[in-house]
């Protein structure tokens, strides 16, 4: 009897068992199902609502127009723009619906649009907010606002012209290091590992006051920011699994991701805590109205209500890579550029780079703005917007819609600029500048939302570019990757090169 109770107990248990397995399965299905069928009636609806934009075809629905951050990435949005001229919708999948813009007169309307009306959407910043935080580049509505506000006064010209004595010596320290390796034969050297370095060494004694002396040593931190920046955009093109947090932190590349980000928050944690010993000291000394704004108390301010990495001198760096890159090509416009310095430095007692010497290096200008246009080193922005938004040809952009606005795209388009491959730095000669289009031109983005720090960018560019010249003679060098001087472009967070930027170095005996 009591053998006949437990097989009764065991069939009972298994039974009901089974049956919340079966009711669990049904509810699952249909959640599966109301979800797909929810995001099929929305891509209809978006197709339906783009159907004013020129599709390009597709390769499969669902991968949709993903494609990747490579050179034949860059060649194939000069097809786009060579078909469209001026926009396109684009489809991740049925997930993300977005249009393309590559025209001046098609870009102005959304970046001009009211910083009230502007959000940056989830495609492209999302994956950016473990790293940078709710920061001025990602945040929205009042906390921008006042971001923005906060962080204006940091780049007045009078906190500017104190850190062009930094740009000097951070440019110094490269440029002894350079001497040194060409003296023990290494004269090709590769760009960007040197000019990181030296823009995060800028960057931290301006914002910080805080000398790493990252240039003289091995920086974790530099690796640690190339690697986010790999894994962001491998997130973004691989896998488009990997777009919900859900699945991405549970995979091998997610933990990748968690530990360089410890590593790039530690450095950054560890700067600011020993500025805020420093400051409290200063404090204690020092009554409030003694204190001035400087950049320091500025950031530190922002860093306590929103603890976030600094970005910016990777974008300085590729700026600088590509602009000594393109003169290394050109050796007329180099020795053009060197010349004008040399007349610049002519009598001074030492090799100094002052704010006012800015505005008389109008040909080095030139060389920056052509090179920032064909090698840009942010390649888009995206924007979506809390109203429609009314394009040229009676074309409208629905309220949600992720707006690419494809920098690229605008400065290689041939409808704007006569062959917009080639390097030409009189495009920016002043004379010419009326005829440019309004836009046509937009490194550092334009509207409400532009580039912060685009002054203190070209202040350090020109310090830096004129006094490279100034000591070295460039051209171009061999990538031992690929076994010759070619070039293959890589369109990362900011725009890099296959196996690195390689340029070879002759020092230059200039009087001292």
């Amino acid at each position: 009897m009591t053998l006949l109770h437990t097989v009764l107990a065991l069939v009972l248990s298994w039974t009901g068992l089974y049956s919340v397995l079966y009711i669990f399965s049904i509810g699952l299905i249909t959640v599966v199902a109301l979800w797909t069928a929810r995001l099929l009636l929305r891509h209809a609806w978006y197709t339906h609502k783009l159907s004013c934009f020129s599709k390009p075809q597709t390769r499969s629905w669902l991968l949709g127009h993903l494609g990747k951050s490579t050179e034949e990435g860059l060649q194939r949005v000069d097809d786009l723009v060579q078909t469209y001229k001026h926009s396109c919708c684009w489809f991740i999948g049925p997930f993300y619906h977005l249009v393309r813009l590559f025209h001046p007169d098609y870009v102005k309307p959304l970046l001009m649009a009211a910083a009230s009306i502007t959000v940056k959407d989830e495609l492209i910043y999302h994956h950016l907010q473990p790293w940078l935080g709710n920061s001025v580049l990602i945040s929205n509505g009042e906390v921008w606002s006042r971001k923005r506000r906060l962080l204006t006064p940091a780049f007045h010209f009078d906190i500017l012209k104190s850190y062009i004595a930094v740009f000097n010596s951070s440019a110094k320290t490269m440029h002894d290091k350079w001497c040194r390796l060409v003296a023990e034969g290494k004269t090709n050297l590769e760009m960007f590992d040197h000019v990181s370095l030296m823009t995060l060494d800028s960057l931290l004694k301006c914002a910080f006051s805080y000398d790493s002396n990252c240039q003289e040593s091995s920086s974790e931190y530099v690796s640690a920011i190339v690697e986010l920046s790999d894994l962001i955009i491998e997130r973004r093109e691989k896998n488009i699994l990997h777009h919900w947090d859900w699945i991405y932190w549970k995979t091998q590349q997610g933990k990748q991701f968690k530990q360089a980000l410890n590593t790039v928050h530690r450095f950054t944690r560890d700067v600011v805590e020993k500025r805020h010993t420093l400051l409290n000291q200063q404090r204690e000394t020092e009554t409030q109205s003694e204190i001035a704004p400087t950049f320091v108390v500025i950031i530190l301010t922002l860093h306590t209500s929103s603890p976030s990495s600094r970005a910016g001198h990777d974008t300085t760096a590729s700026a600088i890579c590509w602009t000594l890159y393109n003169l290394a090509r050109h050796e007329h416009y180099q020795e053009k550029c060197r010349q004008e310095v040399m007349d610049l430095m002519e009598g001074r007692d030492g090799q100094e780079i002052e704010w006012e010497d800015l505005s008389n290096l109008p040909f080095t200008t030139m060389c920056i703005k052509e090179s920032l246009r064909l090698h840009s080193p942010v390649q888009a922005v995206t924007r979506s917007y809390t109203q429609d938004m009314v394009l040229p040809g009676n074309r409208t952009v629905p309220a949600g819609t992720i707006c690419l606005v494809s920098i690229y795209g605008t400065h290689h388009n041939p409808t704007v600029w006569t062959n917009p491959h080639e390097y030409d730095p009189q495009r920016f000669d002043p004379s010419n500048k009326k005829s440019q289009t309004s836009h046509a031109f937009i490194p550092f983005s334009s509207g409400p939302r532009n580039c912060i720090g685009q002054k203190f960018a070209m202040a350090e560019l020109r310090v830096v570019v004129a006094l490279t010249l100034l000591r070295f003679r460039l051209t171009p060098g061999v990538n031992p990757e690929l076994g010759s001087s070619r070039v293959r472009r890589l369109p990362q967070l900011v725009l890099r090169a296959e196996g690195g930027l390689w340029l070879q170095l002759e020092p230059l005996n200039t009087p001292t």
